[in-house]
């Protein structure tokens, strides 16, 4: 792992944010993330950015789709965050696998109608993450491989974020000349 202070810091802030339900802030941490995953391609990196994105993706449903449950469900969430906390502090990475793991099983059974909602929040995170990833140099098969994904579905994904060209004012053609003869002469 590395990077193992930054991933603490990371689920500290996030453990917060889901307390204060800030979903922008949800957003921001995992996008934290993937610098350093991109840089060392490591894993339990992009690990947490997923699952904090998707948990942003939840909370966001908070507004949306009031449900009676949130304070059981959020109070899952941070403990699971508690627990990967403390086995990261004791350097056992197993744990900390385990208690993202549980985690994730937690967000899947959050609510039996957005199971299948969930599952497309996660794919949809890693496919977001991946591009990313991409974004960073790291190539698309590289980054397919770290999240499980094809290499169409980043590309695809990748290609519909691509910025569209800002159109500027044109320059007109007797300074165009002039810039011409001075960039020669």
């Amino acid at each position: 792992m590395k990077e193992k202070e930054n991933i603490l810091k990371i689920l500290e802030n996030t453990k917060k944010a889901i307390k204060d339900y800030n979903v922008v802030e949800l957003k921001n941490l995992s996008n934290q993330t993937i610098h350093t995953a991109s840089i060392y391609q490591d894993t339990d990196n992009i690990s947490v950015a997923v699952i904090v994105y998707a948990l942003g993706k939840i909370i966001q449903k908070k507004e949306t789709e009031p449900d009676k449950n949130w304070n059981k469900v959020t109070s899952n969430f941070i403990l699971f965050i508690e627990g990967a906390i403390k086995a990261l502090k004791q350097d056992d990475l197993e744990k900390f696998r385990k208690q993202l793991g549980h985690l994730r099983r937690e967000i899947n059974k959050f609510s039996p109608n957005l199971r299948k909602q969930i599952k497309e929040v996660f794919r949809k995170a890693s496919i977001n993450k991946a591009s990313k990833i991409y974004e960073h140099g790291i190539s698309l098969e590289q980054t397919a491989k770290l999240l499980g994904l094809s290499i169409w579905e980043i590309s695809e994904y990748a290609a519909s974020k691509l910025e569209t060209p800002k159109i500027t004012a044109t320059i007109k053609p007797k300074d165009r000349l002039k810039n011409a003869m001075e960039f020669f002469s």
